[in-house]
């Protein structure tokens, strides 16, 4: 089942989609949803980000291609970062690029977007957890990272952090073709076969430490290719079996 969320006569609504209509429902996320008889055809609704997290958690270094790219060791247990949830757009929204910054990179990622509250869940429970999965964008000012030593700015201004088209809930998250494009070229293409850390053991490690709650999002890393982008240029991230989230970076 695919969940969307647009805007419809100025308001935000949930829907579910049924070849290309959006068939409105009361409760998102509710795996029973309650229809409210509207339906609208999905080219003429504004799409929001599928979902509004209460925090947002990033992955780093869990692409084996990503760590030899970079010359990395393969790190020992995952390594966690936040994102807030104002960095949060969904598909055809501009990513802003600041002024301060001289370098802003794409990174397309799988995410996992929480669907029970969950806490000290271990990896064989972890997939219950989950609601769904979509395409993530964890946009970084690469020059602030690296002149920070850490990863809080680089990571946290509005709209760093893209999230669509829909949540996809009937899928396997284990082997799924992942591409960036930049203005059409293929810039990043790989498969989430090459995480490190599997998505149960994110979901169980990340859980050990704070409590998941549902709508939460878990960006699972990038894999190789993460590169720079220009003001004007368009940036898509595709995943086998979910869709293509685009964005247009325009001068902040």
């Amino acid at each position: 089942m695919r969940y969307v969320r647009y805007m419809r006569n100025g308001q935000p609504r949930h829907g579910i989609i049924e070849q290309e209509r959006v068939l409105e429902i009361e409760a998102p996320g509710d795996k029973k949803a309650r229809l409210t008889g509207r339906s609208h055809e999905i080219n003429d609704l504004q799409l929001l980000a599928p979902v509004m997290p209460g925090k947002v958690i990033g992955v780093g270094l869990n692409y084996k291609d990503h760590i030899a790219e970079f010359n990395h060791q393969i790190p020992a247990e995952p390594l966690l970062f936040l994102k807030p949830p104002s960095s949060v757009i969904g598909t055809n929204m501009h990513i802003i690029y600041p002024g301060i910054s001289k370098r802003v990179d794409f990174e397309a990622e799988l995410a996992v977007v929480i669907g029970e509250v969950c806490r000290h869940v271990s990896p064989r429970e972890a997939l219950k957890k989950v609601w769904g999965y979509t395409c993530g964008n964890d946009v970084t000012a690469r020059d602030l990272q690296i002149r920070d030593h850490q990863w809080t700015r680089a990571k946290s201004f509005d709209t760093f952090c893209p999230l669509g088209p829909w949540i996809e809930t009937d899928i396997d998250p284990g082997k799924l073709d992942i591409i960036a494009r930049v203005n059409g070229e293929i810039r990043q293409h790989s498969n989430t076969s090459q995480m490190v850390f599997t998505i149960e053991e994110l979901i169980a490690f990340a859980s050990e430490v704070m409590t998941l709650n549902p709508g939460d999002v878990i960006l699972t890393g990038t894999p190789s290719g993460v590169g720079p982008l220009q003001v004007g240029e368009e940036v898509s991230i595709e995943i086998e079996g979910i869709g293509v989230l685009k964005n247009t970076v325009v001068a902040g």
